[in-house]
Order: structure tokens, then C-alpha cells, then sequence
């Protein structure tokens, strides 16, 4: 993984724990395969550690790993690193998406009911007019019950958000072409297309990995036939939005959105939504950060030792499924 990688995830605790179970090659982490240090340690390595930043471990890198039989990733995705090399070996691959989800989803429940009550706005009004208005006057569009909420994608942060909705007095509708209508009343949640879940939904939540079959997935339509003065909610990739037709929406004042990531990444300084009311920003901050991070590192100490005691992964990446996973 990359040196800050390392330093943000590999903290003194969670070495030890990795020390605890498995015989750890000294520091300073790989991250650069194609040093002499690199290849002299890849040669006698049975599993990795890897994380952000982590090189691709092509077929160039295995031959110069000839023991290596499994990765443990203390993140998300391993698309970045992880070759078809690797499954023509037979590495057994695991991961840490199932816990970094965890925080994604907490963000995202927090947002869900934060723009339904229309917190911020109305938090900006007051500190503007520095009065409080009659409770009496509160619009009926303000609150949470009995709130349609949809989700797009039961992915694993998707499905982590249903759950931590499931206490609340909200209904929600699930897009997801994998999902059967079986499957979906047992997560407790219907099962729409999505025209009617962007149709219905006060609030739309976004948790589609980006592929190349959903690159603009929600678009200029969708965004149209959304309700006025609805929120869509995005913490997956911005390219799954178009951008244009949601800025259009929003600077139109028409709905609302929370946008934790956006297409590009960072906005040009002078994009519009800087300065838009209707929308909130932030710095792609949903995933593990600070604390966090632990949680990462936990779950690869544990995933190390099953893996070591013959029990397999907890959290094995399939290689079939990666057709439609992140």
C-alpha cells in the first residue's frame, strides 16, 4: 500500500495484532514491487497486506512471489490490485468492504433524516434572522414519517442503510436488477424499476458501484421526475449521476441533494454548486477516516488468522461477482 496508506490504517495496535498472528515482514511497507527489497520479500510471502495505493500484482509480480497464496485488502474495492493474474493463480482474496461500509451507511441514515427534517436550511435561515419562526407554520413536507426513501443498489452499503432504517417510521423502495421480489420483502423493502422509485421517492440514496453499465445510470429523466423539493443522496461515485442534469435541478431549486462524491471528483472552483443553497458538499468523507480506520486493520488481523488456522475468509472477494460489484 502507499506510504500514507500505511501510516493512516497500520497504526502501533493494529501492527501488533497483524505481529500476533502471522510472522510480519519489517517496515517500511512495499510500494513499489519492482525494487530489490520487493522482490526479496514477495519471495518467501504467503499472503499480503495491502491497501490503498497498492500496486497491480500483474503476472510480472507473481513470478517473483512463487509462495503466494492469498491477499487480505484493508480496504474496499480490489479492482486496482488485484489482476486476472490473481485468479489464474487461485489466490484466495479478501476484503474489508463489508466494515468499511459501516460508516458510509451512518452517513448516510444521518442525511436521510437530517434533509428530512430540512435541518441545514433551516438551520442557514435562522442564524440569518436570528428569530424563530411559529412552530405552527412548519410546512407538512418537513419530517420523517412515513417519509418514502429509496435506495438504489443493494450493495453492501446499501443494505446496511436499510437496516439502520428499519426503526424509523419511513417506507422504502429498492432498485436493483440482482434482487427478486422475494429476496426483497425479506430485507423488508419493495422492490421497484427505477422510474418509479425516482417517481415516488422523497429521498433517493445512491449506492451503485461504478461500472461501465451504470455510468450515468441516474439520468436527466430520472432527475426530472423526481418530486419537487426531494433529496438525492450520493455516496457512491459521481459519475453514476449526471452531473449536468443534476446541477440543472439544483440550481433551479427544484429538489435537493447531499453529495459526498461528484463528477470530477473535486469541482472546478467556479462550478455553480459551490455557491448553491439546495446542496451540500462534502470532501468524499463517508468511508473510513480517523478512528475508523481501526476497523480496517481489525478486520484483516482476524482475516489473517482464519485464514492461517485453514478456517478461509470471513470476507472472501468472489471473482464472479465482481461483474457487478465494486
Amino acid at each position: 500500500m502507499s506510504a500514507d496508506a500505511a501510516e493512516a490504517v497500520l497504526d502501533p495496535p493494529s501492527l501488533r495484532a497483524l505481529r500476533a498472528v502471522c510472522d510480519l515482514a519489517p517496515l517500511p511497507v512495499l510500494d513499489d514491487f519492482g525494487t530489490p527489497r520487493a522482490r526479496s520479500l514477495l519471495a518467501g510471502a504467503d499472503l499480503l497486506v495491502t491497501g490503498w495505493g497498492c500496486p497491480p500484482l500483474d503476472a510480472a509480480v507473481l513470478d517473483t512471489a512463487p509462495r503466494l497464496r492469498a491477499v487480505v485488502h484493508t480496504a474496499g474495492s480490489v479492482r486496482g490490485h488485484v489482476t486476472e493474474a490473481c485468479w489464474r493463480r487461485g489466490l484466495e482474496v479478501s476484503s474489508a468492504a463489508a466494515v468499511n461500509a459501516l460508516p458510509v451507511a451512518e452517513y448516510t441514515l444521518g442525511m436521510i433524516l437530517l434533509t428530512g427534517k430540512q435541518v441545514l436550511e433551516r438551520a442557514r435561515d435562522y442564524r440569518a434572522s436570528r428569530a424563530r419562526e411559529p412552530w405552527q407554520r412548519t410546512p407538512r413536507t418537513v419530517g420523517n414519517y412515513h417519509r418514502t426513501v429509496g435506495i438504489v443498489s443493494a450493495s453492501l452499503i446499501g443494505r446496511r442503510v436499510v437496516e439502520l432504517l428499519r426503526p424509523h417510521d419511513v417506507e422504502v423502495l429498492l432498485y436493483d436488477p440482482y434482487v427478486t421480489g422475494e429476496e426483497a420483502a425479506h430485507l423488508g423493502v419493495r422492490r421497484v424499476e427505477l422510474p418509479e422509485l425516482f417517481a415516488r421517492c422523497e429521498t433517493v440514496s445512491v449506492h451503485t458501484p461504478l461500472l461501465p453499465a451504470t455510468r450515468g445510470l441516474v439520468d436527466r429523466s430520472l432527475i426530472e421526475a423526481m418530486p419537487a423539493g426531494a433529496v438525492l443522496i450520493n455516496t457512491s461515485r459521481g459519475a453514476v449521476v449526471d452531473q449536468a442534469a443534476l446541477t440543472d435541478a439544483l440550481l433551479a431549486g427544484r429538489i435537493r441533494a447531499v453529495l459526498d462524491v461528484t463528477d470530477p471528483e473535486v469541482l472546478p472552483p467556479d462550478h455553480p454548486l459551490w455557491s448553491c443553497d439546495g446542496v451540500l458538499l462534502t470532501p468524499h468523507l463517508a468511508g473510513s477516516q480517523g478512528n475508523e480506520w481501526r476497523r480496517l486493520a481489525d478486520l484483516a488481523a482476524a482475516e489473517v488468522a482464519r485464514w492461517a488456522s485453514g478456517a478461509g475468509f470471513l470476507h472472501p472477494v468472489r471473482r464472479e461477482r465482481l461483474a457487478f460489484t465494486a
